[in-house]
């Protein structure tokens, strides 16, 4: 559950679990030992992982020598910790060591795609966002330093590696806790360098920490997507504040058009919460129009969920949860159509396309990722999943395009 970190961790986790003779299973019930690594972000993460170990119960019941385990996020906190002690002694494993908020970098990772990979350059978070956990879960910030991160790359570009998404709770800030002068630009420009490595994404950024000399890395670097996730939160300046963003509606808009003038064509991407302790109908309505002018590509959205021990948790001004929801709905009636009209865009002109997947549901159909980040689904079989194909883009909705491979 959660983001690309747990993802990473999870692959991590696997490779431990083989080298101590494990293998995977298809099927639940055929397991002899059950991880759940869990996030717990919002409330509906956590809740996720709750209903999995109350189906567990009954499988439990049935097969008593299956192992259960809870890792990640969750087990970080006391309060969900208690809980799946208190309802589910199903539960074999969940020992928590003091400040365990990251998985050693030096061990391997049973890697779940071997053409793409994710790459930790930084832990934990120092910027306490007054609705957010994660620098409680996740720790204080720290950096890998540079040599060892570029030592990971390059084996991983000798093996068959093509795309590389760096990660971090905060890249921009990379580089602050290292004894050496050294920033998120100056990393980008040597992973740049390093042969068999063709596409470089990073995950996630913070606006208040985006640098010239980052923007300025789009235009220079020709292995860097054409693609940038600067999470806004909301656009209304006096809900930033509330929100300890540190930065206001007009520094971010100010950023952004940067970004456009260096790069018009680049692809934007947010993440915006709607009814935030606070949210006045004038607040959300700033985050509408500025929706509105960033135009973004896609946007992953959220309703605020109160997170136990955070600044936001003890306001009393809790939006109703009927006015969260109804605005929910109305930003998504903003946004589908912008995402729509920016893919139709697409539509006639011939693109670069990583191949991830093949259908499940039909063989002949596969899809991948645009420079943009755009998912792509066409005509295609196995021999493509892995490799980059140019494709000619026929037709486009608000979520993906669909083409056919140019012969």
């Amino acid at each position: 559950h959660g983001c690309q970190m747990n993802e990473h961790d999870s692959e991590k986790i696997t490779w431990l679990l083989e080298k101590m003779g494990y293998s995977f299973v298809n099927e639940i019930d055929e397991a002899d030992f059950i991880i759940l690594n869990t996030c717990s972000v919002r409330h509906s993460a956590e809740d996720k992982v709750y209903g999995q170990l109350g189906n567990l119960k009954n499988l439990k019941s049935k097969k008593k020598n299956i192992k259960i385990a809870v890792c990640g996020c969750m087990m970080q906190r006391d309060e969900s910790r208690n809980y799946v002690i208190e309802k589910f002694p199903n539960v074999d494993t969940m020992d928590i060591e003091e400040n365990a908020l990251s998985i050693d970098d030096k061990l391997g990772a049973n890697r779940l795609y071997n053409f793409k990979s994710y790459v930790n350059i930084m832990y934990g978070c120092n910027n306490f966002c007054s609705y957010c956990i994660v620098p409680y879960t996740r720790g204080r910030e720290t950096s890998r330093r540079p040599g060892e991160i570029i030592r990971e790359i390059e084996d991983l570009a000798k093996h068959g590696t093509k795309e590389v998404t760096l990660l971090g709770q905060n890249v921009n800030s990379y580089g602050k806790t290292l004894d050496e002068k050294f920033s998120f630009a100056n990393l980008l420009e040597e992973i740049n360098d390093i042969k068999g490595i063709e596409r470089i994404r990073f995950m996630t950024s913070h606006p208040k920490d985006i640098s010239d000399e980052l923007i300025y890395s789009f235009k220079n670097l020709d292995k860097l997507c054409n693609f940038l996730h600067l999470p806004v939160q909301a656009g209304s300046s006096r809900v930033l504040k509330m929100m300890n963003r540190k930065y206001t509606r007009e520094d971010y808009l100010r950023k952004i058009d940067k970004v456009k003038s260096l790069n018009p064509n680049i692809a934007l991407s947010t993440d915006i919460m709607v009814g935030f302790p606070g949210e006045s109908e004038e607040d959300f309505l700033d985050t509408l129009d500025l929706v509105k002018k960033v135009e973004y590509d896609t946007a992953f959205t959220f309703i605020y969920s109160v997170r136990e021990n955070t600044p936001a948790a003890n306001r009393t001004d809790q939006v109703p949860d009927k006015v969260k929801h109804d605005r929910f709905e109305r930003l998504l009636d903003v946004l589908y159509p912008i995402q729509e009209r920016k893919n139709k865009a697409f539509i006639g002109k011939d693109v670069d396309v990583l191949v991830e997947d093949i259908s499940k549901k039909n063989e002949s159909k596969v899809s991948g990722r645009t420079d943009e980040f755009k998912l792509v689904n066409f005509k295609g079989d196995k021999n493509d999943v892995g490799n980059i194909v140019k494709v000619r883009i026929k037709d486009a909705n608000s979520f993906s395009l669909v083409g056919e491979i140019e012969s």
